[in-house]
C-alpha cells in the first residue's frame, strides 16, 4: 500500500501561465527552505468559479411564488415550457465535486510530502477544513435564526415563515457530502493509482445498482445511499485529474486522464445515456426536482446524474485550454473573488433571491411575471441585477467569516477550495 501512495517526485499543483503556450509544472523540493511556494491549478479554480456561477444562475431562474396574505405558494419557473432543458446545462453540481476532488487530491499529495509533526494525519487536515467551514455556516445559521424570529414577531403567517425555514438550510447538504468525500481522499487516490479506470467503473456502477434496487425491487430507502455514491463519481474524476497532473510528465500541459478523442467519445456517450435513461426509465427530464414529478433526479440523485457528471467533466477537460486562457485573462477577477468567497456566495445566493422576491410580494404587493412569458424574459436582467446587489451586500457582510483576517487571508482561498 505504501508503494501505491508514494509518487516518483514530490507533487504540487501545476501553475498555469497566462500565455497560450504549454503549461509549466512547478516542483517543490525539501532541500531548501527558500524553495518557491507552489501555485494553484488555475483550471480547478476556474471550474469551481464557473460551477458556482452556474448554480446561482439556475436558482435565480426558478422564482415562482404568490402570497395572498395568508398562504405562501412556491413553484418553479423552470417547470414551464422548455425550462427543463436549462437544467441539463446549468445543473453543474458535478463540476463542484470535480473541483473539490482535484483540490483535495492536490492537498493530500502536499500533505504526504510535507514534514509534519508526529500524529498529523489526514484526519487533521479534514478537521481543519471542518473548522474553516464552521464559521461561515454558523454565521449563516445564526443570521437566519434571528431573521425567522423577526418575521414571526412581525405578524407574518406561521406557514410562510416555516416554509422559508425549511428552504433556507437546504444547501447545507452539499457540505456534509463534501466532508465525507474529502475524508475518503486517501482511499480515492490509492484506488485510482492502483486500478485506474476499473476504479472509476466501480464508482459508476455502484449508484446504478442502487437505482436497480430502488426501482426494480422497490427498495426505496436504499436510494439515499446515492447521496454519497453519485457524487463520488465526479469527485473521483477530480482526484484522477489532479493525481495525473501532479505525478506524470504531460506533453504540452494536457491532462493525462484521457486524450481528446476519448473525451469526445465519452461526452457523446454520456449525453446519449442521459437521453436514453430519461426516455426509457422512470426518470424525469429535468435534472432538478420539479413540482408534481413523482421522482427527482437530485433528491436523492439518480443514474441520470451519473451520466450528466461524466458528460460535464469530459466537456470541461475538452475545453481546458480555453478555460485557462479565460481564467488568466478576462475571467481573472471572477476566479479570484470566487476562489476566496465561493462558500459565502453558495450559502447566501438563495437568501438574496428571497429578499428581493419577498420585497415584491410583501412590500409592493405585486405579482411575479408569468414564467416564460415575454414579460418574464424581458425583466430577467432587472431581477438578476436586484439579486446581485443584495448578494453583494451579503458577501460584504458575511464574507469575513469565510477567510481569517490578516496576512493569512491573502494566501488562502475558500475552505471548500
Amino acid at each position: 500500500m505504501a508503494a501505491l501512495l508514494t509518487p516518483p517526485v514530490p507533487p504540487v499543483e501545476p501553475v498555469e501561465t497566462p500565455r497560450h503556450g504549454p503549461t509549466r509544472m512547478a516542483v517543490s523540493t525539501r532541500s531548501t527552505s527558500s524553495a518557491r511556494r507552489p501555485g494553484r491549478d488555475v483550471f480547478v479554480d476556474a471550474v469551481r468559479a464557473l460551477a458556482t456561477v452556474g448554480i446561482v444562475a439556475v436558482h435565480w431562474l426558478m422564482p415562482e411564488a404568490t402570497f395572498d396574505g395568508q398562504t405562501l405558494w412556491i413553484g418553479n419557473a423552470l417547470a414551464h415550457g422548455g425550462g427543463w432543458t436549462l437544467t441539463w446545462v446549468l445543473q453543474v453540481l458535478p463540476l463542484l465535486f470535480f473541483a473539490a476532488g482535484a483540490s483535495a487530491a492536490y492537498q493530500h499529495a502536499r500533505h504526504q510530502h510535507a514534514r509534519l509533526p508526529y500524529g498529523s494525519g489526514w484526519a487533521g487536515v479534514v478537521g481543519a477544513r471542518l473548522r474553516g467551514v464552521a464559521r461561515p455556516v454558523a454565521a449563516f445559521a445564526g443570521a437566519w435564526a434571528l431573521t425567522l424570529g423577526v418575521l414571526l414577531a412581525s405578524g407574518l403567517p406561521d406557514q410562510a415563515v416555516l416554509r422559508l425555514a425549511r428552504m433556507a438550510p437546504q444547501l447545507l447538504w452539499f457540505l456534509a457530502v463534501w466532508v465525507a468525500l474529502v475524508a475518503c481522499t486517501p482511499l480515492a487516490r490509492a484506488a485510482w493509482r492502483r486500478w485506474r479506470w476499473a476504479a472509476v467503473a466501480v464508482a459508476v456502477a455502484a449508484p446504478l445498482v442502487v437505482d436497480l434496487l430502488r426501482f426494480g425491487a422497490g427498495l426505496e430507502p436504499v436510494a439515499w445511499a446515492n447521496v454519497l455514491l453519485v457524487w463520488a463519481v465526479p469527485f473521483l474524476l477530480g482526484v484522477a485529474y489532479a493525481d495525473d497532473r501532479s505525478h506524470r510528465v504531460i506533453d504540452g500541459g494536457r491532462p493525462a486522464v484521457a486524450g481528446r478523442p476519448v473525451l469526445v467519445a465519452v461526452l457523446v456517450l454520456a449525453v446519449g445515456a442521459m437521453a436514453a435513461l430519461v426516455r426509457l426509465g422512470p426518470y424525469p427530464v429535468s435534472m432538478i426536482g420539479m413540482p408534481g414529478d413523482a421522482v427527482s433526479n437530485l433528491a436523492p440523485p439518480t443514474a441520470v446524474v451519473v451520466a450528466q457528471s461524466i458528460a460535464q467533466v469530459a466537456a470541461v477537460l475538452l475545453a481546458r485550454d480555453a478555460i485557462v486562457r479565460w481564467a488568466c485573462g478576462r475571467g481573472r477577477d471572477v476566479v479570484r473573488v470566487l476562489t476566496r468567497r465561493a462558500l459565502t456566495v453558495y450559502l447566501w445566493h438563495l437568501t438574496a433571491m428571497f429578499v428581493v422576491v419577498g420585497a415584491v410580494l410583501l412590500g409592493l404587493h405585486a405579482r411575479l411575471p408569468e414564467p416564460w412569458s415575454t414579460d418574464w424574459w424581458s425583466t430577467r436582467p432587472v431581477w438578476w441585477g436586484a439579486f446581485g446587489l443584495v448578494l453583494l451586500g451579503l458577501v460584504r457582510v458575511f464574507g469575513r467569516f469565510e477567510v481569517p483576517r490578516g496576512r493569512r487571508a491573502q494566501r488562502v482561498g475558500s475552505p471548500i477550495a
